[in-house]
């Protein structure tokens, strides 16, 4: 098991993760697997999707803003409810499978942070798990 720390910059900030995440499939004796890729807070989040068109992800952040904004009529009192929203919305972890020392993404994809609370220095766990 490793951690990644990620400092976000902003607010709302989707950080690309993926040379990070194969670093630690690269450095393993393992290899071939699953890399369980897991966010260790409750308002941030982990996925995976484009990373060719920077405007893939500004939407992606855009639309949850909309979907979930920052006021509302929240029972939680910390002035974060819409980041829990969204972090349950995006889904805590991802499990990428890696093979021969690679991680098996597809063509356009890319592993990222979603920060929904920053700016913050976060903590990002990464396990592997072996195909045997």
């Amino acid at each position: 098991m490793e951690i990644i720390e990620i400092t976000t910059r902003s607010r709302c900030q989707a950080v690309d993760m993926t040379a990070d995440v194969q670093n630690v499939v690269s450095r393993s004796d393992l290899r071939s697997g699953l890399a369980v890729v897991c966010s260790a807070h409750t308002t941030a989040g982990v996925t995976v999707n484009e990373n060719a068109d920077p405007d893939v992800m500004a939407d992606l952040m855009e639309a949850l803003g909309r979907l979930v904004p920052r006021s509302g009529p929240y029972a939680h009192s910390e002035g974060n409810s819409d980041a829990h929203v969204k972090s349950t919305l995006v889904g805590h972890s991802v499990a990428m499978p890696f093979e021969e020392g690679r991680l098996k993404l597809g063509t356009w994809q890319a592993i990222y942070f979603c920060e929904f609370d920053g700016p913050r220095r976060r903590r990002v766990i990464v396990q592997l798990v072996s195909a045997r």
